[in-house]
């Protein structure tokens, strides 16, 4: 399946992709391309339904976005998700260890709550389109200090209606909290102090269960840490991928 996608950085560093929340496009990760790319060869995709990839007919699952990913990733990496990037990045590094040279999960859980919660969402998408959902997901993105939030539920209203909804269906069914023993990349698990979709809470339980991973809590921030407070995530980041 076609993913839209772009590369930054030297083409002899090192490689890194990036992997985006659901709603989000390759542009999620603008405040960090920079200093990323002076370290390494950056690999950004749109999620499989979102911006300007393919949107096949749903449902999806998070293997389905994993296997996507592979086909576009150098024999060896380190990844960095958020959200729906980060359940994305769990998949892979449990499932091809041999791949991932270190591994960060922003903002994500290894299940993320009831089934109900997805399919209610997925349904409302599909009938009424992301009007509503955009409205919500922009509170629950920031905190209300934060002034760019237009620009961000803007872009979930123009996400592709069932690619959204089908990625839903992925993380109704996701759950790899028995499988996080899994993962044997050097790990760093980040959060907003203030998140409440993928609270710090979830992201203790990925410290705690990863082995050996290191857990940072950013504040002033909710979902979108790395949007929200930018310097400190890149900087979170960065230690851990040089390290």
């Amino acid at each position: 399946m076609r993913l839209y996608h772009r590369w930054d950085g030297p083409a002899d560093a090192p490689s890194l992709l990036l992997s985006n929340s659901l709603g989000t496009t390759h542009e999620l990760w603008d405040p960090q391309i920079a200093a990323f790319a002076e370290r390494f060869r950056v690999l950004r995709c749109d999620q499989l339904g979102h911006g300007r990839s393919e949107a096949p007919p749903g449902p999806y699952t998070v293997e389905q976005l994993g296997r996507a990913l592979l086909e576009l990733a150098p024999e060896r990496f380190s990844f960095c998700g958020l959200s729906l990037g980060g359940a994305v990045g769990q998949w892979i590094a449990g499932n091809v260890p041999e791949r991932v040279d270190r591994l960060v999960l922003a903002g994500t859980a290894a299940h993320l709550g009831p089934p109900e919660r997805w399919i209610e969402r997925a349904k409302l998408v599909r009938e009424e389109g992301l009007v509503e959902v955009a409205a919500g997901s922009a509170e629950r993105w920031f905190t209300p200090n934060f002034g760019n939030w237009v620009h961000w539920r803007d872009g979930i209203a123009a996400t592709p209606r069932e690619g959204y909804a089908a990625c839903c269906d992925a993380l109704r069914d996701w759950d790899f909290r028995e499988q996080l023993g899994s993962i044997s990349a050097p790990t760093l698990v980040v959060v907003g102090e203030d998140d409440p979709a993928t609270t710090p809470d979830d992201a203790r339980f990925l410290a705690d269960n990863i082995p050996d991973a290191k857990l940072v809590v950013i504040p002033g921030a909710r979902h979108l840490v790395n949007v929200e407070q930018p310097e400190a995530f890149t900087a979170a980041v960065l230690d851990h991928l040089t390290a």
